[in-house]
């Protein structure tokens, strides 16, 4: 689904570079852990990960890198109906299965829904810039 991590931090060196956007080894670092991730990481998660390596780092260093990052559209914020925000980087569209008990995310493919045409009630509504689809459930694990 996702193209070679190197790549991908090439692809967001030149991003950054456009945009005219520092690039320190913080950054870089959060953003490599959020692109490896498959988990779909909270900020709370990105900082216990990264903190033996920046044992500098504060939490409120991560919060407002992921908001640069997600305002530059760098990285992707999860809906979730949870507290606390997750996130990935991707670069196919695609949408979620959310566990109601345990909270995994799972990513799935749904081309009917995003090739499907809008209700023609949303039309006066303005540009609509994304479909997304979140589905929640129960996972197997949870299951059993």
């Amino acid at each position: 689904m996702s193209e070679p991590i190197e790549i991908q931090i090439t692809e967001f060196k030149r991003a950054c570079r456009e945009v005219g956007l520092r690039l320190t080894h913080q950054r870089l670092a959060i953003y490599r852990e959020v692109a490896l991730a498959t988990d779909h990481p909270t900020a709370e998660a990105l900082y216990q990960r990264l903190h033996d390596t920046f044992p500098m780092m504060s939490l409120d260093t991560i919060y407002r890198t992921l908001a640069t990052f997600v305002h530059h559209g760098f990285i992707k914020k999860v809906d979730t109906i949870e507290s606390l925000a997750r996130f990935e980087v991707t670069h196919k569209q695609h949408h979620h299965l959310i566990c109601s008990r345990c909270q995994e995310i799972m990513d799935f493919q749904w081309t009917t829904i995003d090739d499907a045409p809008l209700p023609i009630e949303t039309a006066s509504w303005g540009r609509i810039d994304n479909k997304n689809v979140v589905v929640y459930g129960v996972c197997k694990k949870c299951l059993s």
